[in-house]
This record gives C-alpha cells, structure tokens and sequence, in this order.
C-alpha cells in the first residue's frame, strides 16, 4: 500500500500480526530504514511501526542553556535563614 503524504510518497506495507511476531527484528530493521509497516489482525490494522523523527540540533534542549541569564546573590544558602530559625529553634546537631 503507497500514500501520497507532503508531496512525497510513503511506502507501508501491511503485515499479520503473526507475521509480525515471527520477524519482529526484520520489520524494525525496515522502520529504521525509513519505512511504515502497519500491522493487522484478521485483516483490521492495530498498529503502525514507524521510524522515529531525530530531532535537530536546535531542538535538543543543552544544559546549561541558561548560562549568563541571571545571577544567585552570594547569600543564597543561608537565605531565610532566620525565619527558619524562628519557626523551628536553632538545633545544631554534629
């Protein structure tokens, strides 16, 4: 079975689901290749194995992406420090 999808034809070939058991390896092999297979049972489809789209380079989120965006103050750490103390004593436990 061909689809014309975006101007550019798509080849899907329907397999049983038997079928897909027993060559499960072959029919991944084809999707990695770039082809659709569409698998049955008694005829009505029930799935589709498809390649998987890469991202590009500017969708892959980096870390530290934000870098330069914002500063931490210095006392970030002991920020509150005295709510805490307040709401809950002062237990220095070594």
């Amino acid at each position: 079975m061909s689809l014309v999808n975006a101007n550019r034809e798509v080849e899907m070939d329907t397999v049983d689901i038997h079928q897909a058991k027993s060559q499960f390896s072959r029919l991944l092999a084809r999707a990695a290749n770039g082809e659709t297979v569409i698998i049955a049972q008694a005829g009505q489809p029930l799935a589709k194995l498809m390649p998987m789209e890469t991202p590009s380079s500017s969708q892959v989120h980096r870390l530290g992406f934000l870098k330069g965006a914002f500063q931490i103050p210095e006392d970030f750490d002991s920020m509150g420090s005295e709510q805490i103390t307040g709401m809950f004593g002062d237990d220095q436990r070594s």
